[in-house]
């Protein structure tokens, strides 16, 4: 059963595993369970995704429950009204804060304007030797993007040359093999913490935060980052 965060007259948000994906793909012939399906069938009731999180992102994901609603949070979502707060795990030592204003490319090459903010939550070192290191280096982040561009905050930390830990393509390969090699680990440490907003029907202001799953709580065992 998927964990359910939140839930009114016409809004429900689930914890989304890492792995999962939000609705049947025509790119993902490989898998059979969805999050709108498994999350339909848990509360016998039609859902609509309101926003998407990546397969690999685990974390706060928002589903509207009728047709009004689903116009109303889309455009929400689509005008920026929305607070959206991420969680990640970088490779090297990032800067303690910073805002990344780097316009990303879609499929079909038009440009669109992005902006991601961030601010490291901790720097951790330790004794896992890499190429002509001896040790390795990580940060933890929070990361509040000012837009919502596809695959916006892996794009935007592989710019600036702090990749997120076990992402694939934008990542960096020989990290993400170091850690399934030594820790059997190859989960994206990206992570959907909270959103918030007002409710557009009620005027209700509505904050909901996710903890984070087992996959990432591990990684940070690992990296020996206990507190927050």
């Amino acid at each position: 059963m998927l964990e359910i965060l939140y839930e009114d007259q016409d809004l429900i948000a689930i914890n989304k595993p890492h792995g999962l994906l939000v609705h049947r793909s025509s790119i993902a012939a490989d898998t059979s369970e969805f999050a709108l399906q498994i999350l339909r069938d848990q509360i016998g009731r039609m859902v609509r995704p309101a926003h998407r999180l990546d397969r690999k992102t685990a974390g706060v994901l928002l589903f509207s429950l009728n047709k009004e609603m689903d116009s109303l949070i889309q455009q929400a979502f689509a005008n920026n009204r929305i607070e959206k707060e991420y969680l990640a795990v970088l490779r090297g030592f990032s800067q303690l804060k910073e805002t990344i204003d780097y316009p990303l490319k879609k499929e079909n090459g038009a440009i669109q304007e992005a902006v991601t903010h961030f601010e490291t939550i901790k720097h951790a070192e330790i004794d896992l030797p890499f190429g002509k290191h001896a040790t390795s280096r990580y940060s933890l982040i929070k990361a509040n993007p000012q837009t919502g561009r596809m695959h916006q905050l892996r794009r935007h930390f592989a710019h600036i040359l702090h990749p997120i830990i076990g992402d694939r393509p934008h990542g960096c390969n020989k990290q993400n093999k170091l850690w399934k090699e030594t820790f059997e680990h190859d989960t994206m440490l990206l992570h959907a913490s909270s959103i918030k907003f007002t409710q557009p029907k009620t005027g209700e202001l509505v904050e909901i935060r996710a903890n984070l799953q087992p996959e990432f709580e591990r990684a940070l065992t690992i990296l020996k980052i206990t507190t927050f």
